[in-house]
């Protein structure tokens, strides 16, 4: 039985291994984390993330092919193939700090690795990390002083959280990178040979270790560029009368440009698309290039300023102040499907409606405990599963997450327990406004003028 080691128990560790225990029974899966809380809630039913159908799966494998421990170092040694799936965030110190990726976890996993390693092994790249930095990791395994000999092999994950288990079962393409060396083919057939257990061959990608490793960076700034480009349009659209759900349908129906990630809103948010924007932005700067950093760096001004925006809508539509205002905000999550909180947009929006001393009342089906942690010191306010708890008494309700649920509250009932005029700011175009207005709402959309009753 050979044995594969993931190190970093998080959202792309945890699942990914998950699956690919699920697919390679033949194979032994060892997830190793230092993060002794997080491994033993791999251990439970209470997953230390939430992800549709993966307890599911979980469950199915655990204790067969697919395991957790937090000892790390020790599980290194016997495993064939390592796939390194640690954090890289943006660097807060130092020379880049705010855009470079902060890779020291990946050199002092690659040291790790060297300490421990008796025979050769296969490195995967999972982590989204700058380009050139499998050069980094390769000097350090290869200066060990007991001749062993290692392969590093870039295969960025593709996931969105949320559907992270069908991006894995199904994914619409496997990027595998490798050394055009005779060992180098060799490695990368190897981990081409794990995913096409489930994967069909024709979406199975092999390219050079430089262009998979600057793909993902490429992938993520495409979308959230996007993103910024039709959040850029709902603010001409608020101003002239268009309304952008239209003229992005109009424009997604062009096959040379399609319809998905054109759907205006507060921002993106989540741990990937800024962090990989302003790494790719650095990454042009330091290699000369200021006009395409320039370029890149715009997509998150443009996402920054989008958030303010909205806030500045509130504020203006309620009469210029929203002091002591209560204001109920339905949804943390970065996104739906998700209790992930990392660069939320909600963050940015309740904390500039704090300072606006307002009193906020946040409501999510799976965030609230990260929001909790996102806002420590915010004594004006309250957090609740209950989305008609949140609304009650609320002069304005700040739709910020479009979890599906959220359309098909009782609004009638909502009305009946807020504050007259009641508002409501559809951050995410997802509820039916001609039918709020009828109810008595004062309803404002990103991307379309505002529709109050007559």
């Amino acid at each position: 039985m050979k044995r594969i080691c993931c190190i970093g128990a998080g959202y792309v560790g945890g699942p990914t291994m998950a699956v690919l225990a699920k697919h390679c029974p033949e194979y032994r899966i060892e997830v190793v984390d230092t993060n002794s809380e997080r491994i033993a809630a791999w251990k439970t039913d209470d997953l230390p993330i939430y992800e549709p159908g993966l307890l599911d799966i979980v469950k199915q494998v655990r204790g067969r092919n697919l395991f957790f421990y937090e000892d790390v170092e020790g599980h290194i040694d016997e495993a064939d193939i390592i796939f390194v799936s640690v954090n890289t965030p943006t660097k807060t110190f130092g020379h880049g700090a705010g855009r470079a990726a902060d890779v020291q976890f990946c050199e002092q996993t690659a040291r790790m690795i060297a300490k421990c390693s008796t025979k050769p092994k296969i490195i995967v790249e999972k982590s989204t990390v700058p380009v050139r930095t499998a050069e980094a990791m390769e000097a350090i395994l290869q200066a060990n002083d007991k001749g062993v000999t290692f392969e590093i092999i870039s295969s960025p994950e593709f996931l969105a959280e949320g559907t992270a288990i069908r991006d894995l079962e199904e994914p619409n393409r496997v990027l595998i990178g490798g050394r055009p060396t005779e060992s180098g083919r060799r490695a990368i057939q190897e981990v081409l040979d794990i995913f096409a257990h489930w994967v069909p061959k024709e979406r199975i990608l092999t390219v050079d270790l430089w262009s998979s490793e600057l793909a993902k960076l490429t992938a993520n700034a495409f979308l959230a560029q996007r993103v910024s480009s039709v959040n850029a349009i709902s603010a001409l659209c608020e101003r002239t009368g268009a309304n952008i759900t239209e003229v992005a349908s109009a424009v997604g129906m062009d096959d040379r440009i399609g319809r998905k990630f054109l759907r205006a809103s507060v921002g993106f948010g989540g741990s990937c698309f800024q962090k990989d924007i302003l790494n790719l932005a650095y990454l042009c700067e330091y290699h000369g290039l200021p006009e395409v950093a320039a370029y890149w760096q715009q997509v998150v001004e443009l996402n920054e300023w989008q958030k303010k925006r909205f806030v500045r809508t509130m504020l203006k539509a309620l009469f210029n102040t929203l002091a002591g205002k209560r204001v109920a905000m339905l949804g943390f999550a970065f996104k739906p499907g998700t209790s992930d909180t990392r660069c939320s947009p909600a963050i940015t929006i309740a904390k500039l409606l704090i300072d606006e001393h307002a009193e906020l009342s946040i409501t999510d089906p799976k965030a609230l405990e990260n929001a909790r942690k996102d806002l420590p010191d915010a004594r004006s306010c309250t957090f609740t599963p209950d989305p008609y708890e949140a609304t009650r008494g609320a002069h304005a309700i700040a739709l910020v997450t479009g979890w599906p649920e959220y359309s098909e509250l009782d609004f009638e009932r909502v009305f009946q327990d807020m504050e007259k005029p009641a508002f409501i700011f559809d951050g995410c175009d997802l509820l039916d406004h001609e039918a709020l207005v009828k109810i008595g709402f004062h309803v404002f959309r990103v991307g379309a003028p505002p529709i109050v009753p007559s």
